[in-house]
């Protein structure tokens, strides 16, 4: 068996660059019950920008936001409006992570830089990928502090209960005509990932739109990325809106695994988080398609949960509508019961589920 080059331990937090991120970490505590962690900015020796850090169980989100107009953060919030910038992954050593992808053909963003305070050192490192969506690789084994050099603790007076999200199951970039095989081939060259499902516009796809989408795994199987393209259809397709909304490839939407969705779905909606809704038909004959489950029916069709089985167990799924002003950012609640194939066939039995129910 192939050593793994890039033995990565899961992700350590996504940045978003947005607007105003003390209002956007607001609403991630109080629509999403993340809790707050860590504040950077001028306060803190951070000349450039703000960063507010909300973290809840093994989620943690980085809202940041430009103190000036003229800033390269400025400019991709201009051009993109509020998204995802960095997916920040874990790693043993960050000098080896990022000596192995350059040397593989991987574009460097960040040369190895060690951070340092009296709470210890975090080595960082980084990759581009597609769109202007980067890789960072986070070594912080020797660190104790809240977040890292940089940030303090931040300890407002409003913390909201959480919600029960637990961890990132994977996150979906979408990129342009004729780009997912090229963008597969930098994984699989670049970073070691495999291909470990595809689906072509017959698989996902409506009466009027379709998409194309592999999946894209780490060796452990911590680390997926979907990556979709768009197809032809009577209309545009949902990337295809996306990369024009966007303007350029880009992170579609995180999924966050939860342990029990109806509970987790409940409290999302009841403080103001919008689901896609699913034709009341699609229940009619959802037991014959699926089988046994332990979820009561009504409760899942009253949150419009879409439910799929697989030999081994199935998955319980739901979509938030978009985040950001723009039809761009959106979330997926998702739920395995049992043990399924791979995880990453979570993602793409959804995406099936989601066109069957002419969701998109």
């Amino acid at each position: 068996m192939q050593e793994d080059f890039l033995p990565l331990e899961g992700t350590d937090h996504i940045e978003f660059y947005v607007g105003n991120a003390k209002q956007a970490a607001h609403f991630y505590q109080s629509a999403l019950g993340f809790q707050p962690l860590a504040y950077g900015g001028p306060e803190t020796g951070v000349r450039d920008r703000a960063s507010y850090v909300v973290r809840q169980n093994k989620i943690t989100f980085v809202l940041t936001t430009p103190i000036r107009a003229k800033h390269p953060i400025a400019e991709h919030i201009h051009q993109h409006g509020d998204g995802v910038k960095a997916i920040a992954l874990k790693v043993k050593d960050a000098i080896s992570a990022w000596k192995e992808t350059t040397k593989r053909g991987g574009k460097s963003y960040m040369e190895p830089k060690t951070l340092k305070d009296e709470h210890g050192k975090i080595v960082l490192s980084g990759i581009h990928t597609y769109g202007e969506v980067v890789h960072v690789f986070v070594e912080r084994d020797d660190y104790t502090g809240p977040f890292m050099p940089g940030f303090v603790k931040w300890e407002p007076s409003f913390r909201a209960p959480e919600t029960g999200l637990q961890y990132v199951d994977h996150c979906v970039g979408n990129v342009g005509w004729n780009q997912m095989n090229p963008w597969v081939k930098f994984y699989e060259d670049v970073m070691g990932f495999r291909n470990i499902l595809t689906f072509d516009d017959k698989d996902i796809s409506t009466e009027y739109s379709a998409l194309m989408s592999k999946v894209m795994s780490n060796g452990n199987g911590f680390v997926k990325f979907p990556i979709n393209e768009p197809a032809e259809g009577k209309k545009k397709s949902q990337v295809e809106e996306y990369l024009d909304f966007y303007d350029g490839e880009g992170v579609q939407h995180i999924a966050m695994a939860t342990n029990n969705i109806i509970e987790t779905v409940t409290d999302l909606q009841n403080r103001g988080l919008d689901f896609l809704k699913v034709p009341s038909t699609y229940y009619d004959t959802l037991l014959d398609r699926v089988g046994r489950i332990d979820e009561e029916l009504n409760a899942l069709k009253a949150l419009g949960i879409l439910v799929d089985r697989d030999d081994e167990g199935y998955l319980l799924q739901i979509f938030s509508k978009p985040v950001e002003d723009r039809p761009t950012l959106f979330f997926e609640i998702i739920r395995v019961a049992l043990k399924i194939r791979s995880e990453g066939e979570r993602e793409h039995v959804a995406r099936s589920t989601r066109h069957v129910a002419g969701l998109s």
